[in-house]
């Protein structure tokens, strides 16, 4: 796989929320704000990102049978300067963001990478991997609160969108707004995987049809 195809492959392929269904409890708590969104993006890539890194530079000397806790301890370590960045230079972010900042030790997206990527490559493209699966992990963020922020608030980044007289559908911004907001979003990138699907399916259907044909006359020749 090349480089670029290594970084975008989390963007929409393999997007950790919307396609792999991962980091759904941060999705659902923070997605109300744009803003918010944000911060947990791209703090959730830093430790990724960092982790991947790290993971992959001592991955021949960590043994198999205490594997898990190691990737624990340095997962945690990046969180922790996370936060107390964030606390220094973004008070207002850190304490929206709350007790989630924290819980990104626990984030199986991170986990996954360090399980299932990180061990195994080497550290470019371990880099690269975790660039790209944060930075799809921001993406969907993103999508979600915008829509959360501009239907249920009526404002972008704390802009308003519309005038005065718009009436905001609250419950956007609410619990069931979240689930019906994923909920709609996930079928779509369902709905999009099966159109490619299905798109592709007539051609192999025709190269079957084509080699069954070609294989008959190959027993009438002979």
């Amino acid at each position: 796989m090349s480089a670029f195809k290594e970084l975008t492959k989390g963007f929409f392929k393999e997007n950790p929320v919307f396609v792999l269904a991962l980091g759904l409890c941060p999705t659902l708590a923070v997605t109300s704000l744009v803003e918010k969104g944000i911060g947990m993006g791209l703090a959730a890539t830093f430790v990724l990102v960092c982790s991947n890194v790290l993971i992959a530079l001592i991955r021949k000397m960590v043994p198999k049978k205490i594997r898990i806790p190691i990737f624990i301890v340095i997962i945690a370590t990046f969180v922790v300067i996370v936060e107390l960045v964030m606390k220094a230079y973004l008070p207002p972010l850190s304490e929206a963001l709350g007790i989630f900042i924290p819980l990104i030790v626990v984030n199986c997206i991170i986990l996954g990478r360090a399980e299932a990527f990180a061990q195994n490559h080497s550290v470019g493209k371990s880099f690269l991997d975790g660039l790209g699966m944060g930075l799809g992990f921001t993406i969907a963020l993103v999508i979600i609160s915008s829509i959360r922020e501009i239907i249920g608030f009526g404002t972008f980044l704390g802009l308003p969108v519309f005038g005065e007289g718009y009436q905001p559908a609250t419950i956007l911004i609410l619990q069931p707004g979240a689930f019906l907001t994923i909920g709609f979003l996930l079928g779509f990138f369902a709905w999009r995987r099966n159109r490619k699907k299905n798109k592709t399916m007539p051609d192999v259907e025709a190269l079957r049809a084509q080699r069954e044909k070609m294989t008959q006359v190959t027993r009438e020749a002979a």
